[in-house]
Order: structure tokens, then C-alpha cells, then sequence
């Protein structure tokens, strides 16, 4: 039985997600609506054409108030607030949240409340959800009793695998990163008020922007043996996707740049595979815009100093392999029994 889906926000993400959807053609996730303030005439124009992931592969049409993908008829809502949609009647098994509007549980429950049986977020979401998932991970924490769900994020999906590797194989101490993200939507093109973060009032194209992050709250979450040992920073680059991931940790054990890359590799082609990727190719950002994997380590810049400083550069597609972890995510909910309403 298709589990029946409905994305609420219908942005960078959303748009990903349903073009993720077709280009797996899983029979077993079907998207019925999406709830999404712009109109509908701009929302068919951005899924036909798309700037970072190309035309649209297949025929994109609006007609009666829906979104026509390849025939099918997505039903297009326009609603603000979650307990007036119509989730019950449309018989809505998951609402994929994907504004980047909302993290908490309470309105969480407001789509529960209006009929949803359970809510993914697209992003890390406060501690008191059911659960939180990053893809090869912690795929055991998903029961039949979560009903409201985070993805985590496109850098915690990126990063934990690989110091999960790391940590078992060597031991971690402690480490500091830095994630190299492209600009997002939270950025003005020019210098604009908009923005009560001094440095996000900066042109997203003329300037490398520090910004906060929460990543290191990822890291304490799902790896809570490591809690308060990590430090990361975060900066913004004047590209539109791709995005790459600098660590540099301390372990416990004497290694070498040869034998982590071994170690990442083994794991890309075994327990890991598909979710983690690695190269030894001289390639630059571009090379990985729609690449569906979480992260791909860039073992030409693997480095270790003094026996137990390592540092590795790992890239990812911040919007299409975050897009792709949260039908992961979905596919799982979908093998579970379903959550009553």
C-alpha cells in the first residue's frame, strides 16, 4: 500500500523531494498534496524548471487547483495555519515538513490534530520528538510508536556516518569543523536589511559569511559518548549548491592519511554503501550537484600529523542528498505498521 505523503513548504527541499520521488519511481510513496503560500502558477513553474538540477524530467502541468506531475494530480494548498488543513479528508499517512519554518513538537501536533499520522522534519528539531535519524546510523531508533520524526540535517547526514567509522576504528578525542555551505535563502544578492544577523545582511555573491550553527548539538544527540567535544563553525560561499565538510580530529590511536582512507573506503563499499561515498579523483564542488549520497570523502586531501591529528574534506549535495535522506526516512515509516490517526 502507497504511503500517502504531503509536503508542507514547497521551497528548496520540497522541490527536491518530489523530484527525488520521481526519479526513484518508488511505487510505494505517493505525494497527494502540497501546502505551499505562493501560487500555483509559480509553484508549476519552479518544479518545471530548476535552476541548480536542471528541466524537470517529465511533463509538469496545473489544472483545477492541483499540480500535474506526468498526469498524476498533486493537490496545491494554500493554508498558514496546520490545523486547517485538510490532512484527515485527504487521508494523509506523512507531512513531509519542509518550510524550515518550524521545529518543535507543538506544531508538529497541530498536523496530527488536522489528520496527518506522522510529520517529518527537514531539518534538526527540538529534543523532545520521537526521534531522530540519520540514515545508516541509527535506522533502529524508527518504532511504530514515532509519530513525529527529524531527518537531523544535510551536515549532521554528512558528518556522523563518517565519525561513526572513525570513532569505532580509532577512538575519538575530540575535533573541530567547518562546514563550507553554499548560500542559501537566508541571504539577500545584495546588502539588505532583512536580517537581524549583522553578517546576513551581506551579499550572499560577494562575500564569505560566518553564520551559527547548531551542528555540534547534532553531534551531542546522536553520539552523546562524544557530547561536548566538538566545536564547529560554519561559513557561506558564493555558490548556489555543494556544499563540503573540513574536520579535523584527535584520536586515540597512532594512524595514518593511508590507512583512514582505507577505513572510509571499506565502509563506503560495505555498510555504508550508497549513503557514503569516497574519490580519489581531483574534483571540484560542481562534480557532486545531484549526487543522492550524504557525504563523499575526498581522500586526496586526507592528512594526519603526528600520528593523531587527523584531517579530511568531505563534499555534499546539500539539497538533493538531504532530499534523498528523508525518503529514506519516509521508505522506512512506510515498512513499519501505520500510525493511527
Amino acid at each position: 500500500m502507497a504511503q500517502r505523503i504531503a509536503i508542507n513548504g514547497y521551497g528548496r527541499i520540497g522541490q527536491c523531494v518530489l523530484r527525488a520521488l520521481i526519479e526513484r519511481n518508488d511505487p510505494s510513496l505517493e505525494v497527494v498534496a502540497i501546502n505551499e503560500l505562493s501560487g500555483l502558477d509559480t509553484i508549476t513553474y519552479l518544479t518545471r524548471y530548476d535552476t541548480t538540477h536542471g528541466r524537470f524530467p517529465g511533463s509538469v502541468e496545473s489544472r483545477d487547483g492541483h499540480l500535474l506531475i506526468n498526469g498524476h494530480p498533486i493537490r496545491v494548498l494554500s493554508e498558514a495555519e496546520p490545523d486547517r488543513l485538510p490532512w484527515k479528508a485527504l487521508d494523509i499517512d506523512l507531512v513531509l515538513e519542509c518550510s524550515g519554518s518550524f521545529k518543535d513538537r507543538a506544531t508538529a501536533e497541530r498536523h496530527l490534530a488536522a489528520g496527518a499520522r506522522r510529520l517529518l522534519f527537514s531539518q534538526p528539531a527540538e529534543s523532545d520528538v520521537d526521534a531522530t535519524i540519520v540514515t545508516g546510523i541509527n535506522d533502529s531508533d524508527l518504532t511504530a510508536s514515532a509519530r513525529v520524526i527529524s531527518a537531523a540535517s544535510c551536515t549532521t547526514n554528512c558528518l556522523v556516518p563518517i565519525l561513526t567509522i572513525l570513532d569505532e576504528a580509532l577512538g575519538i578525542e575530540h575535533g573541530v569543523t567547518t562546514t563550507i555551505h553554499s548560500a542559501m535563502n537566508d541571504q539577500p544578492v545584495i546588502d539588505a536589511y532583512h536580517q537581524t544577523d549583522l553578517r546576513l545582511t551581506r551579499s550572499a555573491m560577494q562575500s564569505i559569511v560566518p553564520v551559527d550553527t547548531g551542528l555540534a548539538r547534532g553531534i551531542n544527540r546522536l553520539m552523546p559518548h562524544l557530547a561536548e567535544r566538538f566545536e564547529c563553525l560554519h561559513v557561506r560561499v558564493p555558490t548556489i549548491n555543494v556544499s563540503a565538510m573540513d574536520l579535523s580530529i584527535c584520536v586515540q590511536r597512532d594512524t595514518s592519511a593511508q590507512a583512514v582512507n582505507r577505513l572510509l573506503q571499506e565502509a563506503s563499499n560495505s555498510r555504508l554503501a550508497g549513503l557514503l561515498g569516497y574519490t580519489e579523483e581531483p574534483m571540484a564542488s560542481i562534480d557532486f550537484n545531484h549526487d543522492p549520497r550524504s557525504g563523499i570523502v575526498d581522500a586526496t586531501q586526507t592528512r594526519v600529523a603526528g600520528g593523531r591529528l587527523l584531517k579530511l574534506l568531505c563534499w555534499f549535495d546539500n539539497e538533493w542528498g538531504f532530499a534523498n535522506r528523508m525518503l529514506d526516512v519516509a521508505t522506512r515509516l512506510n515498512q513499519l505498521p501505520r500510525a493511527l490517526p
